[in-house]
């Protein structure tokens, strides 16, 4: 996400911080990229043009050019204004006083509302609440049917609908349910439409009504850009929304509509949707997305889902095999599947400060992990923890089970080595890189 904007302000401040001493000749100039660099980006030409005036107010003082960095400065006031623009800080969820809170999702058709539902029931439960959600899109029973599927992968009830109901009379026996089973929050997956239409929203009004809920929150595509922004200036107009979710972010490499949709609605973005997995939804928190776009990395979020993946007695486990040089294949693929949980690796990577710019054309494949696995899940207890009785049989054994070659698990045992001898390095010097898969 945010790919071709952070390059192209990049190439802007290496440009600044090269000069030394700043006229504001200087400043104007680089200005006027990071205008066009914004508008390119997919920007609301009125928020660029606010944004860029606020950076000139701070940026042309004389605090700034006479400071001993003032390229470094210039850089820090851009990354506090991106802040601001997408909020200044992190939005929660309002919950209500007296359990259930009520959420209501809105949003056109496609933009991803019925698996949003199921993520962010997913989220809730994680935080130890009891979500419901609630089927109220009756005019497509597909919708129906994906929402009871999304509830059975994560265990969340789901309270159904037949196709052709009226929404505004499900929400009553949804409570009753709600309250019966002592759930604490009621996810409401509303209808869409391909467009904007008076009869989307009078129903949507209807809803609302009889549901009142704590937070009417946009599901909006993010890869649609500008008309992402005009979608959620539509919706809170009509429906006095609390917040909006960004889905496809990960997709999205302009980001034009994070950039722009809190300042043209007045509303904040509370999550976005980073990958099609059930648990690929984040909270969205701009000093940090900030640092990414400006390519300082965003070491906070992947030390909280580090932390997420890894318990704190495996964290200690992994620690004493490793000063006891006992990082075996058992422990490898233990690692692979934690890694996993964390999102996709190119997102995690880009959080590591410096190597978005290392990584710049390289194609992270998820994929090879996939084989790591199948060699490792193809060997006997034994071999897992002992790779020294691998000979050729064995290899050819494993190697038939996993659908591979002899050469790739031949890879696979010296980049084991490797591994083993950085982990080594890592007791004396505490720092180490991540190990990659060649296949």
């Amino acid at each position: 996400m945010f790919e071709s904007l952070s390059d192209r302000l990049e190439g802007i401040f290496k440009k600044l911080k090269g000069r030394g001493l700043l006229r504001e000749e200087d400043v104007e100039l680089a200005l006027k990229e990071i205008r066009m660099a914004l508008l390119e980006a997919d920007v609301n030409f009125r928020v660029v043009k606010d944004f860029v005036g606020k950076v000139k107010e701070r940026a042309v003082g004389k605090e700034v050019l006479d400071s001993i960095t003032p390229g470094q400065q210039v850089v820090k006031i851009v990354h506090d204004e991106l802040c601001e623009l997408m909020g200044g800080g992190n939005s929660k969820i309002n919950l209500a006083a007296n359990p259930p809170t009520v959420i209501m999702l809105v949003g056109l058709h496609g933009s991803g509302k019925t698996t949003t539902s199921a993520k962010l029931a997913n989220n809730f439960k994680k935080d130890g609440r009891r979500p419901l959600l609630v089927a109220m899109d009756t005019g497509r029973p597909a919708a129906i049917d994906q929402l009871k599927s999304l509830g059975a992968q994560i265990d969340v009830p789901v309270h159904l609908s037949s196709p052709g109901d009226d929404p505004v009379k499900i929400f009553p026996a949804a409570l009753k349910k709600a309250n019966l089973e002592g759930r604490d929050v009621m996810i409401l997956d509303t209808a869409g439409r391909l467009h904007v239409d008076d009869d989307l929203m009078v129903e949507l009004e209807h809803i609302k009504k009889a549901a009142n809920p704590k937070e009417i929150l946009l599901v909006a595509d993010a890869m649609t850009g500008q008309d992402a922004v005009n979608i959620a200036k539509s919706f809170n107009e009509r429906l006095d929304l609390q917040g909006v979710v960004l889905t496809k972010m990960d997709g999205d490499a302009r980001g034009g509509a994070a950039l722009s949709i809190v300042s043209v609605t007045d509303r904040p973005i509370k999550f976005i949707g980073v990958g099609e997995k059930i648990d690929f939804l984040e909270p969205f928190h701009p000093e940090r997305m900030a640092s990414r776009i400006l390519g300082m990395g965003d070491v906070v979020s992947l030390v909280e889902k580090a932390q997420e993946a890894v318990g704190i007695e495996e964290a200690f486990k992994l620690e004493d095999k490793l000063k006891k040089n006992r990082f075996t294949f058992e422990d490898l693929i233990s690692q692979i599947k934690q890694i996993k949980k964390m999102g996709p690796l190119e997102n995690i990577l880009g959080m590591i400060p410096g190597m978005g710019k290392q990584l710049k054309g390289v194609n992270i494949d998820d994929r090879a992990f996939v084989k790591v696995e199948a060699i490792i899940n193809s060997m006997t207890k034994q071999e897992r923890n002992n790779y020294v009785i691998l000979n050729g049989s064995r290899k050819k054994r494993i190697a038939t089970g996993s659908g591979t070659t002899v050469a790739d698990v031949n890879r696979l045992v010296k980049q084991h080595l490797q591994m083993k001898k950085m982990m080594k390095r890592f007791k004396k010097s505490k720092g180490m890189g991540m190990p990659q898969f060649k296949f």
